[in-house]
């Protein structure tokens, strides 16, 4: 990506990419930027609540049901995701998926009761985890991602939610022995720049930095969704067992509770709720049956 830029702008364009983590978390990334310190930084969405609020519709809980419906419904409202960035002085390019989250615990949850007293690792800074883990009933634990692996190793925590790429990928897969087979959350990450620092490429450069950029994104999208399928099958084939939810309209009811405190509490307005459900509706009653 960074010499497809520099290539076909001349050198006028040229990306610094400090890959790894070593900048910091996200918070330490958006603290940098305000700073000029960086530029912009690929961030998880959740992260960037305090610019756009609106764009957690996708990480509400257990609204979407499967993927085909993700597609569907980012193909109506990404744009819309990218315009309220946009007001609040962040450009983002094309989404990526970081994949469907499922709980990970050191002991078998099945019902909503068995959640109680759970002590779950929520990310720093995420409005719709904690209040979904407090609808639950279970302990949030705030930690920066870094500090996830020695929480489970330590017991300060026992649960984690997760994409299964995610969890394999950092190792909690070592520290806990079963997996809620429920689909929790849908997340997904972004490259956020500043719109400052973003306005100083001329306009011609700007078509050619989007194109690459978007471009590299879409097709991370695509190779995450297939990497998370892979390490869902791994995840069960090395010992971790996958438990089945039971009553599912149960844990969906929750779930719809956390929703309601959430635009209550003003952290999501109630328009981007409806409209993200009247096209949920909207592709359900026009998907085929059976459609995946």
């Amino acid at each position: 990506m960074l010499k497809q830029i520099e290539s076909a702008t001349d050198g006028r364009v040229k990306l610094k990419i400090y890959p790894g983590g070593v900048q910091g978390d996200d918070q330490t990334v958006l603290r940098k930027m305000r700073i000029g310190q960086l530029h912009g930084g690929v961030l998880a969405a959740g992260s960037l609540t305090r610019f756009y609020p609106d764009l957690q519709i996708y990480n509400l809980p257990l609204q979407f049901q499967s993927y085909a419906e993700v597609d569907y419904i980012r193909k109506e409202m990404d744009q819309m995701i990218t315009d309220g960035l946009a007001e609040a002085g962040i450009v983002s390019f094309a989404f990526s998926e970081t994949g469907f989250a499922y709980l990970l615990t050191q002991e078998p949850v099945r019902t909503v009761a068995d959640l109680k007293g759970l002590k779950a690792w929520i990310p720093d800074n995420d409005p719709i985890a904690a209040e979904l883990i407090k609808s639950f009933d279970v302990s949030p634990i705030p930690l920066g991602i870094t500090d996830v692996l020695a929480g489970l190793q330590t017991g300060l925590i026992d649960a984690v939610m997760a994409p299964p790429a995610v969890v394999l990928a950092l190792q909690w897969h070592n520290h806990v022995s079963y997996m809620t087979d429920l689909p929790l959350v849908y997340i997904y990450s972004m490259l956020a720049m500043d719109s400052k620092a973003y306005q100083r490429i001329s306009d011609e450069d700007k078509l050619v930095v989007r194109a690459v950029v978007d471009s590299m994104f879409l097709k991370m999208d695509s190779e995450n969704r297939t990497d998370n399928e892979r390490a869902y099958k791994a995840i069960k084939s090395i010992g971790i067992e996958a438990i089945a939810a039971d009553n599912v309209d149960e844990w969906r009811a929750v779930a719809d509770g956390s929703i309601e405190k959430l635009i209550g509490s003003g952290k999501i307005t109630p328009e981007a709720v409806r409209l993200y459900l009247a096209n949920l509706q909207k592709y359900r009653n026009g998907s085929p049956a059976g459609s995946d």
